[in-house]
Formats: C-alpha cells, structure tokens, sequence
C-alpha cells in the first residue's frame, strides 16, 4: 500500500518493489517522492531486523547442542571449582 499511495505506482509495480525488497535485492522501480524513498529505507530496515531474529531463533538450538556436545558448560564449572579450591 505504501508504495502503491507514496510512490504512485500501480498495482503491480508496488507489488514488485515490495517483493524485491523483502528478498533483499531493493527496489526496482525509480522512487520519485522523498516519502516513498523513506518507506524504501524503513521497510529495508524491518526485514533486515526480522531477518536476523529468525536466524538468531534458528541458529540457537543447534549452537545450545554444539555446547553440550563439546560439554564446554561442565568444563568451565570444573575449572571455576578448581580456582576456588587452591
């Protein structure tokens, strides 16, 4: 919609800019108005943003169990007892 109304563009060129800059590849059509330069940057922003959370949402399990596997969190308990103990 914003590009739709900012960037007076029709229906599908507000689609495909839309689309291009939610896979990351920015807008395809000129951006005429500093309004619908605007929404460009802020939309660009947010999908960059979400983007990093769902890695960060996906990533974490797999680096949870890499921890477990090496037993890094038992070795570091170890070695903090073995500092208090001398």
């Amino acid at each position: 919609m914003g590009y739709r109304l900012l960037g007076e563009m029709s229906w599908l060129d507000a689609f495909l800019n839309a689309a291009m800059i939610l896979g990351g590849m920015g807008p395809v059509n000129e951006l005429k108005s500093s309004a619908a330069k605007v929404l460009c940057r802020l939309l660009c922003a947010l999908f960059g943003m979400v983007f990093l959370v769902a890695v960060g949402v996906l990533a974490a399990p797999v680096l949870h169990r890499l921890l477990h596997h090496f037993h890094l969190e038992e070795a570091a308990r170890s070695a903090a007892k073995g500092r208090k103990e001398q």
